[in-house]
């Protein structure tokens, strides 16, 4: 049995080496990508008033919800908890109705939406401190629970830095130094995964996972395949990035370079010297995965990154595109 183990796992370390080396070897043209991303958005009006009428609708309800949660701590508190948990999936709901648009929506409407959606989070994480002081509450689904088939090595992690929202009870690794860390999710449901407090290891998941989030990485690289919704990335250092996704979210990186596929624009905050190129991952059955996901289409937004903190109309200082001849 475990002669066998060993056998499967060797073939799978030479098929994410061939994937890797293909990685390194890729090398894309961007020449079109800005009239493909125009001619993509220029009928949206109709669209993006669409969107922003039922934005308005259910940031409304999410608003009233909200303001009912002291009638409902008075009335029965024991609803308490169901009460804030609904409000947490309309919330989740909102996030992801702007995730699957914001690839025809103009800069400033992603922006505006994404700055509510953190408000009704941080008016929601308010009531819960005041309501329900003695628990603890976090945005999240049920993941399914599978365990990993990584080393034990451990390293002390980093205090975060406003942190955005981590899933400490998701499928995941973890507080790893020095290590190649392997996961095959094919022909599994896998919902929230987590990769955190890593230094100087490499990241291999094949197939998809439903949301990813990565945390206090340095020095690593990190290949995924499709991820269903979003990816949340913060405090990272030094790092490489192989991923495709409908929403990409990057928080305080610095000199880390990003490979994707997105439908939506990515997005920067607090981050410096990062720099982006097209996805050009590859492993067998990747095509199925990324159609399954609706990922299969290149719209080309990967170079058309928002930096939160650079509301010019000149270029952000804290990207750029990855030069071809520097790519892997």
């Amino acid at each position: 049995m475990e002669e066998s183990k060993e056998e499967a796992e060797a073939g799978l370390q030479k098929k994410y080496s061939s994937m890797v080396e293909r990685l390194n070897k890729c090398h894309q043209s961007r020449s079109d990508n800005n009239n493909e991303s125009e001619s993509s958005s220029s009928p949206a009006f109709e669209s993006t008033s669409s969107f922003l009428t039922q934005f308005s609708n259910l940031k409304s309800s999410i608003e009233s919800q909200l303001t009912h949660s002291h009638s409902v701590s008075s009335s029965d508190p024991s609803q308490l908890k169901p009460h804030f948990e609904q409000i947490s999936t309309s919330i989740s709901y909102l996030e992801k109705l702007v995730a699957e648009n914001s690839y025809f929506l103009p800069s400033y409407d992603v922006r505006s939406s994404l700055k509510t959606i953190a408000d009704l989070k941080h008016t929601l994480e308010t009531l819960i401190s005041q309501l329900l002081p003695k628990k603890k509450f976090s945005f999240k689904n049920k993941a399914a629970t599978k365990k990993d088939t990584t080393n034990n090595n451990t390293v002390t992690p980093q205090e975060p830095k406003q942190p955005l929202p981590l899933n400490r009870d998701s499928l995941g690794f973890r507080n790893k130094s020095g290590e190649l860390l392997v996961g095959d999710f094919r022909g599994s449901e896998v919902g929230k995964f987590t990769v955190s407090d890593l230094n100087s290891c490499e990241v291999r998941i094949i197939g998809c996972v439903s949301t990813l989030f990565i945390h206090r990485l340095k020095d690593s690289r990190v290949y995924v395949g499709p991820v269903m919704s979003s990816v949340l990335i913060e405090d990272v250092e030094g790092c490489v990035f192989a991923m495709a996704s409908h929403q990409i979210r990057i928080h305080a990186a610095t000199r880390s370079d990003f490979y994707l596929k997105v439908r939506s624009r990515p997005i920067i905050e607090d981050s410096n010297g990062v720099r982006f190129a097209s996805y050009c991952l590859r492993y067998e059955g990747i095509k199925e995965d990324l159609r399954g996901a609706g990922l299969d289409a290149e719209i080309g937004n990967w170079g058309n990154v928002d930096d939160l903190k650079w509301l010019r109309a000149m270029q952000s200082p804290n990207w750029l595109i990855l030069p071809e001849n520097v790519r892997g």
